[in-house]
């Protein structure tokens, strides 16, 4: 039986998907490989299908959000696997160090394993905008994450059935977290290895800080507010 999953969601990925399917099956042998073409208009699908992988395909862009969400369905529904490694198509994370991602969750001490990557290795102006979030995230929802925007995580079968919002685009990952934290699931971190071969532009990435910040204070008030509405119910069950 196949204990692991590897979950690419691509868009246009046709250059790199090829080499991270062919890396992932040197690395994870008997792993179940799966591949969500999100409406590319290259030829990813045809070359992840050729590499070796299991190819979903929507004949539109959907985000990456819809993408991860048809990855969980097809693995619950269609195999038994025990893990699901999420990675990025374009080779920016070495999948080798999913290895890594699934100790805490072969040892049973996490549901979810969040990337935690290595700020030397990250440009400048990506690492002062993912300070900004970090310390807002963890202020407004009481974690004490050191990287709270990795896009490589793993999650065992629990966590697939629980975490039913997955979000879209560029908060995708703090609305992972989010909603693991808002099931109780455990979440843990492990170090990985990153490596940019672009860095977005400054205007776009100003509005994506101001993007991804906003939708964390808003999420994290929300979060606030019902925690303390909580608090308030139990206090009033004691007496």
């Amino acid at each position: 039986m196949y204990d692991v999953g590897i979950l690419f969601p691509a868009y246009n990925e046709e250059r790199t998907i090829g080499i991270v399917v062919r890396d992932t099956k040197r690395f994870f042998p008997n792993s179940v490989i799966v591949v969500v073409d999100d409406g590319s208009s290259d030829r990813t699908a045809k070359i992840a299908e050729k590499s070796g992988a299991i190819v979903i395909r929507h004949e539109s862009n959907m985000g990456k959000g819809e993408a991860l969400k048809t990855g969980f369905e097809f693995f619950l529904k269609h195999t038994r696997v025990k893990y699901v490694i999420v990675a990025d198509a374009d080779g920016q994370y070495s999948i080798k160090d999913g290895i890594r991602l699934l100790v805490p969750l072969k040892n049973d001490k996490a549901d979810v394993v969040v990337g935690m990557r290595n700020w030397k290795d990250v440009p400048f102006l990506h690492r002062l905008g993912n300070a900004i979030w970090r310390i807002t995230f963890n202020l407004l929802f009481g974690t004490h994450l050191r990287d709270t925007n990795c896009g490589f995580m793993a999650f065992n079968r629990r966590a697939l059935k629980l975490i039913k919002h997955t979000g879209g685009g560029y908060i995708i990952e703090n609305s992972l977290i989010i909603e693991a934290l808002k099931r109780k699931l455990r979440i843990s971190q492990v170090p990985v290895n990153v490596f940019y071969k672009r860095v977005s532009p400054f205007l776009r990435g100003v509005r994506m800080v101001l993007g991804i910040l906003i939708f964390i204070i808003r999420e994290g008030i929300k979060y606030r507010i019902k925690s303390f509405k909580n608090s308030l119910l139990n206090l009033h069950k004691k007496f």
